[in-house]
């Protein structure tokens, strides 16, 4: 896991698939940290590796440089798959790819094709990389424009198994197709006992669109029941339109397994049993008047030839899931650019409600966080006390945390050279 406490300011712009800000020792959690303490262990494990994490930018350079730092070479069970290199993508085309060093190091990607299409360049994930800073070569780069939000929750495919690298992960091919930011929300070996609270954890995320898949651990790591299942997946779906009426919401059924689809588990159900209660409970709340849910039978999308083990997809079976997903994304795509101006313009609003502030005069009172403030239509006074009392926190640290990254920074590249010593391993150019 990164031996890292915060990240560095530089590079902040160009990042996307980052939802919460950095922890002692993670330095890009995919759990909001605060939370870590009321999810299981290996649930909090699978959310310090970076899935999905990447760099965003736009410019006529003819390649960009970049400095980071990882901590592991241990890939675990997706070895190679896991990442161990920066490769650069314009659109679905992938331009360049450079192998990382363990500790830090510094790369060059080539960035040819048109410039006013924007880059993305993906990081090695398996070694729990942080970008210490991102600059342009033979020219200047500025971020990505922003694009829609999918929330990709899901167990371990949804996490990129068994993908040979983390661009070819179906949520990844998915947000390169259609132009979204894709966060990945996929724990390996744990959604299955997460339902309800990823649905709260989901409810209380912004997002244009979320996607919810449901794995096979449903059978034996978690083993349910059909009525189980369907009971789950309707509040799943209640806690989400609780605060997300008109999101899309897409529902992935458990792919095939063959092990499981005709074996009773220890509740005597067979993964068959369990994936048609899903579908059936999925279907009748479309029934009911959800025109927003809509369903991708798992089974029906991927076939025992597309598993490059006994339960997890390879590259060709990554993007049957990603076109099956699409499909029903695609159409709506208008729609969640709309929904994300929206947002931006939620966000926007909230803060140009604050007027400039003139100085206390000496020996005057001290005034009220709102006093000032002049509430638009539409923003009640409550919410601009809320929005100036957070701002107003913010503020009187933002000093003290640009120094603290600052430190940081240097930190990391002593840590690096420190592991260097200690295990005689030859630093990278640069070190």
């Amino acid at each position: 896991m990164p031996s890292v406490i915060g990240r560095p300011q530089q590079p902040e712009p160009f990042l996307r698939g980052v939802l919460h800000p950095a922890s002692i020792g993670v330095a890009y959690p995919r759990i909001d940290p605060a939370r870590a303490q009321h999810v299981a262990g290996d649930t909090w494990a699978a959310a310090q590796v970076p899935v999905g994490v990447r760099v965003e930018l736009s410019g006529d350079v003819s390649a960009i440089r970049v400095e980071y730092v990882t901590s592991t070479a241990d890939l675990g069970y997706r070895g190679e798959g896991a990442g161990r290199t920066f490769a650069a993508y314009r659109g679905a085309t992938k331009v360049a790819e450079q192998p990382a060093v363990l500790g830090e190091g510094v790369v060059e990607l080539e960035l040819p094709g048109d410039p006013e299409q924007p880059a993305t360049v993906y990081l090695p994930e398996g070694m729990c990389p942080v970008v210490l800073a991102v600059t342009g070569i033979g020219g200047t780069i500025v971020p990505a424009p922003s694009q829609p939000r999918l929330l990709a929750y899901g167990d371990a495919v949804t996490q990129g198994w068994l993908a040979s690298s983390p661009a070819m992960a179906w949520p990844a091919v998915v947000g390169r197709k259609l132009g979204l930011d894709v966060c990945n929300l996929g724990f390996a070996g744990s959604s299955y006992r997460a339902g309800v609270p990823a649905a709260c954890m989901l409810a209380g995320t912004p997002a244009d669109a979320v996607s919810f898949t449901v794995g096979s651990s449903v059978w034996d790591r978690g083993p349910s029941t059909p009525p189980l299942v369907a009971a789950e997946i309707r509040a799943v779906v209640g806690i989400i339109r609780a605060s997300k009426p008109d999101v899309p919401v897409v529902i992935v059924s458990p792919i095939v397994r063959a092990e499981a689809e005709a074996t009773p588990n220890r509740c005597g159900a067979t993964l068959a049993d369990l994936r048609r209660a899903l579908e059936e409970a999925v279907s009748e709340l479309v029934s009911a008047g959800d025109g927003s849910i809509y369903l991708v039978e798992g089974a029906k999308v991927l076939g025992e030839h597309d598993l490059a083990d006994a339960e997890h997809p390879g590259d060709e079976g990554h993007k049957r899931l990603a076109a099956a997903v699409s499909k029903f994304l695609n159409p709506l795509r208008q729609g969640l650019r709309q929904s994300h101006l929206a947002r931006r313009q939620e966000a926007v609003l909230a803060t140009s409600a604050l007027r400039a502030v003139p100085p206390d005069l000496p020996g005057a009172p001290p005034r009220p966080v709102d006093a000032f403030l002049l509430p638009p239509p539409g923003v009640s006074g409550e919410q601009l006390r809320s929005v100036a009392t957070t701002l107003a926190e913010l503020q009187s640290v933002t000093a003290q945390q640009a120094a603290a990254m600052s430190q940081l920074a240097e930190l990391q590249v002593l840590v690096a050279q420190l592991r260097h010593a200690d295990e005689g391993i030859s630093p990278a150019p640069g070190a």
